[in-house]
């Protein structure tokens, strides 16, 4: 069925493999990416693909309810697949401010364009659809058994988890107050191509390349379940055709690691392929152990069984298959991340819309 929808956050890292797919993959669905191109905003990520005669970009704030509003009846939007966030969450500790209000208000402001698009009289709605992307983050730390489910009670820790608990809240009050046709997704830890170097896996990875130090929170021993973006992204697709609305699902990749271990696999990756230090020692060497950050969450685990259940899917990539993709991704494409270690990358659009 065709589809002309909304990816907000189309810049992003998830944002990115996600828009990539639905042109990849789905020949009769229009994409409108809005991206307000903070610093995790790359645009250059989506250069090859820019003038492709179903993709449309537009810079700006899911904040902005006359823009949102405009796209909503300039597209005829009937599909929001929500990515946009501040998710990184150290920045989430030093500077709340800015999730809460991309976060929560950012939701809001979307959640009421689609209500006064599709919900007012006489508007055919059946097949519109908002999904709101969000994180296993909102449901806490695990012991060392047990799995989140989506009967979970939420326990967020950290400001990020606090206003993504937030926006998951918000969008199932829109579905029980108004009947907006909503849908939720809770990931667990996602990885590979286009990921800003922020994160654990890019961060060790650039590290590792350059011989610097590579940090590693506490012990090592905090846990999480990996997911490869690719599988995350087909995952959301399904979602999006196939989910009962009002319904939420969990989104996992059965892969829990240990911090540690996933440095040690990148490391033992990049000794193969591309040789030990210059020193002669293995990349392991450079592990360093610092502080552990406020509220770290000891472990996360993604019960996947009700998408696979009913929507038939589950994922295609072990985590090793996943870190080997990736890990050739980087080597492959190591200009793009050392425009984004020096700043250059936003020289790309800040040519074309000034800063």
């Amino acid at each position: 069925m065709a589809k002309t929808v909304l990816v907000t956050g189309g810049c992003g890292f998830i944002g990115v493999n996600f828009v990539r797919l639905l042109l990849e993959s789905r020949e009769d669905w229009q994409v409108v990416n809005i991206d307000k191109l903070t610093y995790a905003g790359n645009l250059q990520s989506l250069q090859d693909v820019a003038h492709h005669p179903r993709y449309h970009f537009v810079r700006g704030d899911i904040c902005d309810g006359v823009l949102v509003e405009e796209l909503f009846s300039r597209f005829t939007i009937d599909t929001v697949v929500h990515f946009a966030a501040e998710s990184h969450v150290d920045r989430s500790i030093t500077g709340p401010a800015a999730f809460i209000q991309t976060n929560i208000l950012g939701t809001f402001t979307l959640l009421e364009a689609a209500r006064k698009q599709w919900l007012s009289e006489g508007r055919e709605n059946r097949h519109c659809r908002f999904l709101h992307v969000s994180t296993d983050e909102v449901y806490g730390s695990l012991g060392d058994a047990g799995f989140f489910t989506e009967q979970t009670c939420y326990d967020p820790r950290s400001p990020y988890s606090a206003s993504k608990a937030s926006s998951d809240h918000l969008v199932r009050a829109y579905f029980h107050t108004y009947g907006l046709p909503i849908l939720i997704t809770n990931c667990s830890n996602n990885y590979g191509p286009y990921q800003f170097p922020e994160k654990l896996i890019p961060l060790i990875l650039n590290n590792a390349l350059q011989g610097k130090e590579l940090p590693v929170y506490g012990d090592g021993g905090n846990i999480r379940d990996w997911l490869y973006v690719r599988d995350h992204c087909e995952a959301i697709v399904k979602v999006v055709e196939q989910g009962r609305v009002g319904e939420a699902y969990n989104i996992g990749g059965h892969n829990e690691k240990k911090n540690l271990e996933v440095v040690e696999l990148l490391c033992d990756m990049l000794d193969a392929k591309v040789g030990m230090l210059q020193s002669g020692k293995p990349r392991k060497s450079l592990v360093t152990f610092v502080r552990d950050r406020p509220g770290h969450d000891r472990r996360y685990a993604i019960d996947a069984g009700k998408i696979a259940e009913e929507l038939g899917w589950t994922p295609k990539f072990t985590f090793e298959t996943g870190m080997d993709k990736t890990v050739d991704w980087y080597l492959d494409n190591r200009t793009w991340l050392e425009s984004v270690m020096d700043g250059s990358y936003r020289q790309y659009y800040e040519k074309m819309y000034g800063r």
